[in-house]
């Protein structure tokens, strides 16, 4: 008996994002998860106008939710505080690199 697995890829790019039901599915959540991602300002969208199903994201987007979905799992934080944390761990690597970038590091 042969096993095998069946992988399927998606590429995101500019020219080809994702929606929000494919980042749902990408991160193991349902569109109503990424709707409360927007609203607490872990995603960004273009309009808020817009109904869901018509919001495009980035890869840089599906790095967020999947650290979002890790910080759940891991720590049991609430999205509030994922955002803080994210927004947190940028402004780290924000400040490393600039003192890097004046040899102070």
């Amino acid at each position: 008996m042969v096993n095998f697995t069946l992988t399927t890829a998606t590429a995101i790019s500019a020219s080809q994002p994702l929606a929000a039901s494919e980042l749902a599915h990408a991160v193991g959540a349902d569109t109503a998860w990424v709707v409360q991602l927007v609203e607490v300002g872990i995603l960004q969208i273009e309009t808020a106008e817009t109904q869901p199903e018509r919001w495009q994201f980035s890869s840089a987007d599906l790095q967020h939710a999947l650290e979002v979905r890790r910080l759940e799992r891991d720590f049991g934080v609430g999205l509030d505080a994922a955002a803080l944390i994210l927004d947190l761990e940028h402004e780290v690597r924000r400040l490393k690199a600039v003192l890097q970038a004046h040899g102070l590091r």
